[in-house]
């Protein structure tokens, strides 16, 4: 499993080195650019790119040295920078696992820039003693450095080797980037004492796939007893073995940047890669060993963690009140709230998300601050303290990818919520970390397919399904009236309610009532907004209510006496969110979303609508969504407009992106449509 696990070869190989997988010739070699790369014509077709990855190339392999096996993980890659835009190409980051007294070790850092001046090819070194190390979490540092003397037409390129102890960390590969990639290769060479699941993940085909089996020699050592660091006992003998070796390469070709787009998790989640998880060791005279991972294993150890499972059984500093809340409140949610509030008043979130502590409980108590894991974590424990069954559920984050729930890898997480078993087999989940949501309600951060249910008794652990408890929901009504010269003047009632209350609280709280008057009104072509109030700002279980009065003044490129109008418009984007032709990933929101507006518009006296437009009803397939437009005259000189979109589903597959593209358009089309008004003959 990829954490803390240093696993160890059980029988001494020394390998005659490990050529298999780096038989065949290499792509790019270190030190000889392509004078091709530094012709304009070469890059034609990547003008909106800011930068190309010529070539990526990397290997892992084993090798045998002071009586263990070590992973070597070599890398050279070539980049063309085409804008100033592309310039962050050239700081690499590279991790370093690191476990107890050891850790992964980077060598052989070499980079050169290439710069074309007065038809000259100038190279420029990179001072390897320039690049330094950032602790990125408990156990991952990461060696950073930055190519110098880039401009705009520089080639780039870096090579460094990065030698392992342990085995399960193999490097996964990534083939796709931010910029193009015009040749992505990783090659590996596996000796039969080591079995790794490898998990491919993307939309591109592979360019190459080749799986070959040959041999290597090893110098075994036989009649003594290893445990990884040696012989235990005096006496082995050494004899050459032959091994069988399996030697793997893949690779992608012209491989397009990936490409951000809206309503997505994290782009881990997408990149064309391959991941590797060791799964078990078999050495010569002994039987497999299976070393995967297991969820039952993982909910297991992480109970008895320091910093997870022992930690709920010390943070009992709050038990006195948490008695006194459960007298109070005889109801298991409503008492659920109650100490949810005690907790949230304790310790405030510091924005840092994990899903175990990196101190204790008592000290992010004592500092009134911490992660969500300590927030969390001690929400537990006051919940049990409360009387109450609060058990953890671990998950990832959105922005910190999706958990694959056949690879049980703890890395995957990095967040963990309470669950409270409720009758009739309801699970509610608690978060204490976002005061500006209600009790059972997780932040939008957490909505990201399933968690994992720690349980006290193993096999009892289980997947619980984070779909969210409640919808972004926007209701606007509006009522206008139009002068003849074709100013408006309006009055507004606003409701934000679920996750679109949660967001509209967080931006009033971020920017302050005057600031978001100011943004409100920044859309909207010379509005004044002499009126503006706010009710329900505290009571996060209703919806945040705004109401404001706005005047705009007439365009001057009016018509005497026809105007033209789309107040739909005023209150809508008319940008289609989904640009692109088509997606190779799914569209996904988080949260199902209604999205209302009625305007009950006032013509000037002695005006009316020329034409009603039509009204319309849009669906997407398997009662995916509907949109509804209607117009009507309700009165003399009085038009109703209404216009609601209803999208059922929180996440709509790569497969339905054509229809909800279309969706928009034709919404956002009707949205659009203008009314005529004329002066009555």
């Amino acid at each position: 499993m990829k954490h803390s696990l240093l696993l160890t070869a059980a029988v001494g190989v020394a390998l005659f080195g490990a050529v298999a997988a780096q038989a065949q010739t290499a792509p790019i070699k270190f030190g000889k650019p392509d004078p091709a790369d530094f012709l304009a014509a070469s890059f034609v077709k990547d003008s909106a790119a800011t930068a190309v990855v010529l070539c990526d190339f990397g290997t892992t392999s084993f090798v045998y040295t002071n009586n263990d096996f070590q992973l070597v993980s070599e890398r050279v890659t070539r980049i063309k920078i085409l804008k100033k835009a592309g310039f962050d190409a050239a700081t690499v980051e590279v991790p370093l696992y690191h476990h107890d007294s050891r850790t992964e070790k980077i060598s052989g850092l070499r980079g050169t820039t290439y710069n074309m001046v007065s038809n000259k090819l100038v190279p420029s070194k990179l001072d390897a003693a320039n690049a330094f190390t950032e602790e990125r979490t408990p156990n991952v540092r990461i060696r950073k450095f930055t190519l110098p003397d880039v401009r705009e037409g520089s080639v780039i390129e870096y090579s460094y080797s990065v030698t392992s102890d342990f085995f399960f960390n193999f490097q996964d590969w990534t083939f796709q980037r931010e910029i193009p990639v015009r040749w992505s290769e990783f090659r590996a060479a596996i000796p039969e004492y080591f079995h790794y699941k490898m998990l491919m993940q993307g939309y591109h085909a592979l360019a190459v796939q080749t799986q070959t089996e040959g041999s290597a020699q090893f110098t075994t050592q036989t009649g003594g007893s290893f445990s990884g660091n040696g012989p235990t006992r005096e006496g082995p003998s050494s004899s050459v073995t032959t091994s069988r070796l399996t030697s793997y390469r893949w690779a992608m070709k012209d491989v397009p940047a990936f490409r951000d787009e809206p309503y997505m998790t994290t782009s881990e989640d997408y990149v064309d890669r391959i991941n590797f998880q060791l799964a078990g060791l078999q050495f010569p005279g002994q039987g497999y060993q299976n070393v995967a991972g297991t969820w039952n294993k993982i909910d297991m150890e992480l109970l008895a963690d320091e910093n997870f499972g022992q930690q709920l059984d010390r943070g009992n500093f709050l038990k006195d009140q948490m008695k006194a809340l459960a007298l109070l409140h005889p109801d298991l949610s409503a008492r659920a709230a109650a100490v949810r509030q005690v907790v949230m008043g304790a310790v405030r979130y510091d924005g840092t998300n994990r899903y175990s502590t990196s101190g204790s409980l008592r000290k992010a108590f004592d500092a009134h601050l911490g992660s969500s894991a300590d927030v969390n974590l001690l929400l537990i424990a006051a919940l049990r303290d409360a009387g109450l069954e609060a058990h953890p559920v671990l998950l990832s984050t959105r922005s910190h990818g999706r958990v694959n729930e056949a690879q049980p890898l703890l890395d995957r997480f990095n967040y963990v919520v309470a669950l409270v078993p409720l009758a009739g087999s309801q699970d509610l989940l608690v978060d204490a970390t976002d005061p500006l949501l209600p009790c059972g309600v997780l932040p939008e951060r957490c909505l990201n397919q399933s968690g994992r249910l720690i349980m006290p008794k193993a096999g009892e652990g289980r997947w619980v399904n984070l779909a969210p408890s409640q919808r972004y929901v926007h209701y606007q009504q509006v009522a206008l009236t139009l002068d003849t010269q074709g100013g408006l003047s309006g009055k507004v009632h606003e409701e934000h309610a679920g996750y679109a209350g949660a967001q509209a609280r967080k931006e009033l709280v971020s920017l302050g009532e005057k600031k978001y008057l100011t943004e409100l009104a920044r859309p909207h072509s010379g509005w004044t907004v002499p009126k503006f109030a706010v009710a329900e700002r505290e009571n996060v279980s209703k919806p945040l209510a705004l109401d404001y009065e706005f005047t705009q003044p007439a365009d001057d490129n009016s018509t005497p006496g026809t105007l033209y109008l789309s107040p739909l418009r005023e209150f809508n984007s008319d940008q289609n969110p989904f640009r692109h032709d088509d997606r190779l990933f799914p569209v996904d929101f988080g949260a199902p979303r209604d999205e209302t507006q009625t305007i009950t518009l006032t013509l000037p006296a002695g005006y009316e609508v020329a034409e009603l437009p039509k009204p319309a009803v849009v669906d997407l397939p398997d009662n995916g969504g509907r949109f509804l437009y209607n117009v009507a005259s309700t009165a003399p000189g009085v038009v109703q407009l209404t216009s609601r979109l209803t999208l059922r589903k929180p996440v709509y597959a790569a497969e339905e992106y054509a229809q909800l593209r279309e969706f928009y358009r034709l919404m956002l089309e009707k949205q659009g449509e203008k009314l005529v008004i004329k002066k009555k003959v």
